[in-house]
């Protein structure tokens, strides 16, 4: 007589992914881990036997948002493990949160499975044991075309306003070997558009002293060039180059050398610089580079070796000591720079940061008065070079299709090469056709443009 075994149930893992990109990164690899551990993964609080909350903890916006959102968790579910940046202060989060299972910090990776297998031991038996596990690259939380590629943690700098050390630690690059496996494995996966991050993407290698490695029978450095070079090659099973988008880019000397690769299509033209400000005094009361001037002239050169760049920038407003006049500097730098995507932050303290002990705080209303400021200037900036495009073609990577109308007509939204998702504009495509599909590249007309995104239809 025959007897038929039950495999049992695989234990399910609930995941809250808060922050940057990098800790999206972290989740997709945390969850890899656990599904090579037989755990399946839960859509929602209900159906799960455990909920990972992911937090950050750069601002004190951010760690009151990963409070609620832990709070949530245990409201919903009742049994959640925290990790990531908030992590490292686990004495304010169960002072919040006392029922929390376990706290770990950011990437510990081996501490949070140890603490998912001790709150809900996983199934795997005999029988499923001999299952092969899946890749490394299997599991992403992104849609299927694009894809972050993490290649550091840590950072060297001690910015006064930043605690990111403190969270994450030191510079440590990983092999560039390894990055450049996980990319080609993203890429023949389907991944149309690399997104490369980290804390400080131009110090790549600076940790191990730019060692080489072998890759494809030649030796490659661990450096930024190195790795766009080779990113240049990759191509899609289609035979066409994926989009590769730089960001975190401090403008060391040799980010230069990277602008020829963008003009010849190798790269994606666009480069995210956090130049934070302007002013020579606020730049070095921030423990920034005060090379304001030298930069206003590279990316001069920089446009004139490859035009189609996009430089995309973040900064900071009403830092302690900003007077009128730096910041009267910094506005008159960004109508200089023409920069063509821009973030803005007011200033928030950050406990452990340098600049909380600094003298003559910014008050609020002031702050609120300037980041208005800025924006006004910078959207006037981008709203006069999006005009520019209308009537031009461009290439456009489609994130989503919607469903037909009342008249039958298909709209999508893509991102033109100046666009990295969630941070820039959009393009909204007019009457496509039902077979266009995420992660499709193709050609645009613009026909009209307002201050952040582009209107246009298939050519």
């Amino acid at each position: 007589m025959s007897t038929t075994t039950t495999l049992p149930d695989p234990k399910k893992v609930g995941m809250v992914s808060l922050g940057c990109p990098k800790a999206l990164v972290d989740s997709e690899r945390i969850l890899t881990r656990l599904r090579a551990d037989g755990y399946a993964m839960s859509p929602d609080y209900a159906g799960a036997d455990v909920v990972l909350v992911n937090t950050c903890g750069f601002l004190d916006s951010a760690k009151e948002e990963s409070l609620a959102a832990i709070g949530e968790a245990l409201a919903e579910n009742g049994r959640v493990i925290v990790t990531g940046c908030m992590g490292e202060d686990a004495e304010s989060i169960r002072r919040v949160h006392p029922q929390v299972l376990a706290v770990t910090g950011a990437h510990q990776y081996e501490a949070v499975v140890e603490e998912v297998h001790r709150a809900a031991p996983p199934s795997q038996g005999p029988f499923v044991d001999l299952i092969p596990q899946p890749s490394e690259a299997d599991i992403k939380l992104t849609p299927r075309h694009y894809s972050y590629l993490k290649i550091s943690e840590g950072c060297n700098h001690s910015c006064a306003f930043c605690i990111i050390p403190q969270l994450r630690g030191k510079l440590a690059s990983r092999r560039i070997d390894a990055v450049l496996r996980e990319a080609e494995k993203l890429v023949a996966a389907g991944t149309r558009e690399l997104l490369v991050i980290s804390q400080d993407t131009s110090a790549y290698g600076v940790d191990t002293r730019h060692e080489s490695r072998a890759w494809k029978g030649h030796p490659v450095r661990t450096h930024m060039t190195d790795l766009a070079r080779e990113l240049g090659q990759l191509r899609t099973p289609e035979g066409t180059p994926p989009w590769v988008r730089l960001h975190y880019v401090y403008p060391y000397p040799h980010v230069d050398a990277v602008i020829p690769l963008m003009a010849e299509g190798l790269l994606t033209p666009y480069l995210d610089i956090p130049f934070q400000h302007a002013s020579p005094r606020v730049l070095k009361a921030m423990k920034r580079p005060a090379n304001e001037a030298k930069v206003l002239d590279r990316l001069k050169a920089w446009r004139e070796i490859c035009p189609e760049i996009a430089i995309r920038s973040s900064f900071v407003v009403g830092f302690p000591g900003e007077t009128e006049e730096d910041f009267a500097y910094l506005l008159d730098w960004l109508e200089q720079a023409q920069l063509d995507r821009v973030g803005a932050f007011r200033f928030e303290p950050v406990a452990g940061a340098a600049a909380n002990t600094l003298p003559d705080p910014v008050p609020e209303s002031l702050k609120e008065e300037r980041y208005a400021r800025l924006m006004e200037v910078t959207e006037r900036i981008s709203a006069a070079k999006l005009a520019a495009k209308v009537g031009t073609r461009l290439p456009v990577i489609v994130d989503e299709v919607g469903e037909p109308d009342a008249d039958g007509d298909i709209g999508a939204t893509g991102r033109s090469r100046a666009d990295a998702p969630e941070i820039d504009g959009q393009v909204f495509l007019r009457n496509v056709p039902a077979t266009l599909a995420p992660g499709d590249i193709v050609e645009v007309l613009v026909e009209d443009a307002d201050a952040h995104d582009l209107f246009g239809a298939l050519t």
